[in-house]
């Protein structure tokens, strides 16, 4: 009997996978790359057209002799690896480690891993794409060029365990461009003007917003300017000038790309872009669900497309139809602005079927999984639908020469809005504003004036979700990347996390300024997005691989030079604390470590004394006398515990509250849950819980 081996990336798939092929078929993981440069140099070839030195990954040499045996005892054997640049190089790798014939080699690719989608790749294999791999093959060879060659320069005149990567130093530049806006900002004063109303048959009420004269519009901005303003409207009648009517359109969102779907996560649900994608993959490899057994939930995570096949858009059209009415199903789908090319041979994120509602499969789902899913489901189902439909009306009201603005919307058809709004609009809670009938030369009365002072704001800190929305609209990296770019620069401590914020750290600062002088091409916006359409050029076959690694490095050879010559050794001050070291009596310092940072004595090598850094809760712990602090495990998530920690071993992920509780007096802990804020008492032989509406 001729046996077929088919080799994916995970054994997630490989479980989801085996359901849907014959007993012919053996399906097997490479656990990711099996062959990668190593890590102890540069495994570049300079001299020899830039050359990579592949080797096995330390640890995969079982999964190589595995995949090898089972090579030999195969007739065929399928590549099924990831449908994008990485995914074609590790089935490269995969060909020349299995000594595979490169012309004959049966590369197949699924966008989702359902059984239609895996047997219809069987029945279509095709040949290796080596432009593909090239692309791959620059960029890996583009990063450890820059990673070697500058990290060892920033050991010697910073500090050790620094390192600088093409694309995070971008990231962290516009982290650190953004911080000196914000300190640059220099505020401006201006006036906003309410006219409280009343009309007359009704006694509705009406809010008027000063917008200037019948010539032109009026900006007030200084307190002498409202003042003159008041005293020329004081006496003046207030009537209805002109009413427009009209309708406002609220078009559907796209369907989700990886960066969009990191950015409405984060704002929907709270995720960061490494948990998103850590979800989403474990959507796409498959999930066990009851009465189906292991299936893939969504399509591949990894695209900019906003794509959707012909056998999706037959099946949603069919769902809004069946569950809406015609009339709420769009016409021809919008198309993707974008600066770049867009990989189009993948779809957009979404479900594998729209008739596996979030809601019937929750009880198969983990919470965060099922958040995920039903942000993925809802998101697809809205970007088919019609637009929502407002009725707006506009009314001038004349007051001698000025003119006042009030404004009124009421949605006639919600569209989309039926099932999903997105994360933005949410905080606006689509409220419909009224306003009475009215009738233009109508007389209104003048309740009162409300002057109101303001300050312009300086422009926002970068959230991951709109560092993410950044790096992709200038152009910089791939929808793979962003999620591991945020994850080192929050590693390596350029950058701090305060709240949701992105802040730069002074050593962050320190860097960017040195590789601002002496590396401009290196943290260079324009050059780094035009790098990566050279490799999108590449993957095209417009552009050779070695060619374009020569353009970039023979110049950045001399920078490198210059710079290792000129710079001379800067100094990274520690950020003293209030802490005193109990062995030796000096402040502690803040240290960056490899899970964030702690506290250790400046005296070190003498003093080696270390801390967590702690947070004083003032709540007495319920097991002793100690009291609770909150800490962060090494993944950074917050939790409470007793400061007497070891003898006290007390721990709650929940925050602890000084409420009491009404059954024991011990103290509350909290946490947000579906139905609002949830209150539970801290010990656990009590049984009181409260929950109070958000």
């Amino acid at each position: 009997m001729k046996t077929t081996l088919v080799i994916v990336e995970s054994p997630a798939k490989v479980k989801t996978i085996k359901k849907f092929l014959s007993t012919n078929y053996k399906v097997e993981a490479s656990m990711g790359h099996i062959r990668d440069l190593p890590k102890s140099q540069l495994g570049i070839n300079i001299e020899n057209n830039f050359e990579p030195k592949y080797i096995t990954i330390r640890g995969k040499g079982p999964i190589s002799d595995k995949l090898k045996k089972e090579a030999k005892n195969c007739d065929k054997i399928y590549l099924a690896t990831d449908p994008d640049r990485e995914g074609e190089a590790i089935s490269w790798h995969l060909a020349h480690l299995l000594d595979l014939d490169m012309n004959k080699v049966s590369r197949i690719e699924f966008n989702e891993i359902t059984k239609t989608a895996v047997t219809n790749a069987i029945k279509n294999p095709r040949k290796l794409n080596i432009n593909v791999v090239d692309a791959q093959q620059a960029r890996r060879v583009l990063d450890r060029l820059v990673g070697y060659k500058i990290s060892p320069l920033l050991w010697k005149k910073i500090k050790k365990g620094l390192s600088a990567g093409r694309v995070q130093s971008v990231a962290v530049r516009l982290i650190c461009d953004r911080e000196e806006e914000i300190k640059a900002f220099i505020p401006k004063e201006y006036w906003t003007l309410t006219a409280k109303l009343t009309e007359s048959k009704n006694k509705k009420n009406i809010d008027a917003k000063y917008y200037g004269t019948l010539n032109e519009k009026v900006e007030i901005n200084s307190e002498e300017q409202m003042n003159n303003l008041l005293k020329d409207l004081s006496e003046k009648d207030y009537t209805v000038n002109k009413i427009k009517k009209g309708e406002k359109k609220r078009s559907a969102p796209l369907p989700f790309t990886t960066s969009s779907l990191q950015q409405e996560a984060y704002k929907k649900l709270g995720f960061t872009t490494k948990k998103t994608m850590m979800l989403a993959q474990q959507l796409y490899e498959g999930i066990d669900i009851k009465g189906e057994g292991t299936v893939g939930l969504v399509t591949y995570i990894r695209t900019d497309s906003i794509r959707i096949s012909d056998d999706a858009k037959k099946e949603i059209s069919e769902f809004i139809t069946d569950r809406f009415g015609k009339e709420y199903l769009a016409g021809e789908q919008k198309q993707a602005k974008s600066g770049r090319k867009v990989q189009d041979a993948h779809e957009a994120i979404r479900p594998t079927s729209v008739v596996r509602e979030p809601d019937k499969i929750k009880d198969s789902l983990e919470k965060d999984l099922y958040k995920l899913y039903k942000l993925i489901w809802g998101r697809f189902v809205a970007s088919q639908m019609q637009a929502a439909i407002y009725d707006t009306i506009t009314v001038d009201i004349l007051a001698g020469e000025h003119i006042f603005k009030a404004t009124g919307s009421i949605l006639r058809f919600p569209g989309f809005m039926s099932i999903y709004i997105e994360g933005k609009e949410e905080k606006e809670e689509f409220e419909d504003v009224t306003l009475p009938e009215l009738e233009e030369k109508q007389m209104l009365k003048l309740k009162k004036l409300e002057p109101k002072q303001h300050f312009t704001e300086p422009p926002l800190r970068y959230t991951e979700a709109t560092l993410v929305k950044a790096l992709e609209e200038k152009g910089i990296g791939r929808p793979s990347t962003y999620a591991p770019i945020i994850s080192t620069i929050l590693a390596r401590g350029y950058v701090d996390r305060e709240k949701k914020f992105l802040i730069p750290t002074d050593l962050g600062d320190k860097v960017t300024a040195l590789l601002k002088e002496y590396f401009k091409d290196i943290v260079n916006v324009e050059f780094t997005a035009n790098m990566e359409k050279k490799l999108d050029d590449v993957e095209e076959g417009e552009k050779n691989w070695v060619d374009v690694i020569k353009d970039f490095y023979y110049p950045f050879e001399e920078t490198l030079q210059n710079a290792e010559n000129t710079i001379g050794k800067i100094e990274i001050q520690d950020e003293v604390s209030e802490v005193i070291c109990e062995l030796c009596g000096k402040n502690m310092v803040y240290k960056q470590g490899r899970y964030g940072k702690f506290l250790a004595c400046p005296g070190f090598p003498e003093c080696r004394n270390t801390k967590a850094i702690v947070e004083s809760t003032g709540i007495q712990c319920p097991k002793c006398e100690g009291e609770l602090v909150m800490r962060k495990s090494k993944k950074g998530r917050k939790f409470y515990g007793c400061n007497k920690y070891p003898e006290c071993e007390f721990v709650t992920w929940d925050e602890p509250v000084k409420d009491l509780c009404t059954k024991c007096n011990s103290n509350l802990v909290k946490k947000a849950t579906k139905k609002g804020l949830t209150y539970k008492c801290i010990n656990e032989t009590c049984d009181f819980e409260k929950t109070n509406d958000k």
